[in-house]
């Protein structure tokens, strides 16, 4: 093989053991043309949730055909399925692949983006071993396969088709919108995702507050909305739309998360003066 494509690889396996480097040997083994580029190593380990949320908001700032392989895989070994999907509105040319484990870690792209065609991958002939470890996968199954994706495998060709309804979801609540009276609206949304600096980030989209006078309402503290950090003192609690487009609560220069202890799933509330600007 002589050409490659884009391959971006997220996984929970950190830097300070050779996992990633070798997957990228692995990739190499099978295509060195393949262009690779690391998105994270960095998600907490298991943590299925934040890797869907990083996988969604990175997915659109790769070119067209981009496979991403994603390994956040705490069912390795057991009775989950390894998939490859492709995504997109083209079938002839899709937006791009994602080639990982069936446990819900494609979701969020899946939610924005829509489905071409899903395989479970059982054909060995593009695995690393017909015989793969019950523990690594993403050296034995998904670097392998996504190498030969990118570098032009159909992926018919990776094994048997699935119906697209049988997906592993990771189900998000949808945020409920409520009038309470003449003027003013309330959001009721979640946290889907705490990133590096501990800011606390919702599903709320940022499009149901722009342009309106609005605050956050969360274990007991009431955090008004800006569109800037410095809009308020070092130490102070904020509520902004991110550069991902959603709501986000934040502590300027400090950690919202630590100090709220918040996870996945747990409500937020947004209140939006209808009549008034930001």
């Amino acid at each position: 093989m002589t050409q490659g494509g884009f391959l971006v690889l997220l996984t929970d396996f950190g830097l300070s053991d050779g996992y990633v480097g070798v997957m990228k040997g692995v990739i190499a083994q099978v295509n060195p043309h393949v262009t690779v580029i690391d998105l994270t190593h960095q998600i907490p380990p298991q943590n299925i949730a934040l890797a869907r949320f990083a996988l969604m908001t990175a997915y659109p700032y790769f070119p067209s055909g981009t496979v991403h392989v994603a390994v956040v895989d705490p069912g390795v070994g057991g009775s989950r399925r390894a998939i490859a999907l492709a995504v997109g509105t083209d079938s002839a040319h899709p937006s791009g692949f994602l080639v990982g484990p069936d446990n819900g870690l494609f979701s969020g792209v899946l939610s924005q983006r829509p489905l071409i065609a899903a395989v479970e991958l059982t054909n060995s002939q593009y695995w690393r071993t017909p015989e793969p470890s019950f523990t690594f996968h993403g050296r034995d199954i998904f670097a392998p396969v996504g190498a030969y994706l990118a570098s032009g495998v159909p992926l018919e060709a990776l094994g048997e088709a699935i119906a697209p309804e049988t997906l592993v979801q990771l189900a998000i609540p949808s945020i409920r919108i409520e009038k309470l009276d003449g003027r003013t609206s309330r959001i009721i949304g979640c946290i889907q995702a705490a990133d590096h600096f501990g800011n606390l980030i919702t599903n709320i989209p940022g499009a149901q507050v722009g342009g309106k006078k609005w605050m956050v309402t969360v274990s007991n503290l009431t955090i008004p909305g800006k569109q800037t950090y410095s809009e308020s003192p070092s130490g102070d609690w904020v509520a902004l739309v991110g550069s991902h487009g959603w709501v986000e609560i934040a502590i300027n220069g400090g950690n919202a998360q630590a100090k709220l202890k918040l996870d996945w799933g747990q409500e937020v509330e947004v209140r939006v003066d209808e009549s008034m600007g930001g």
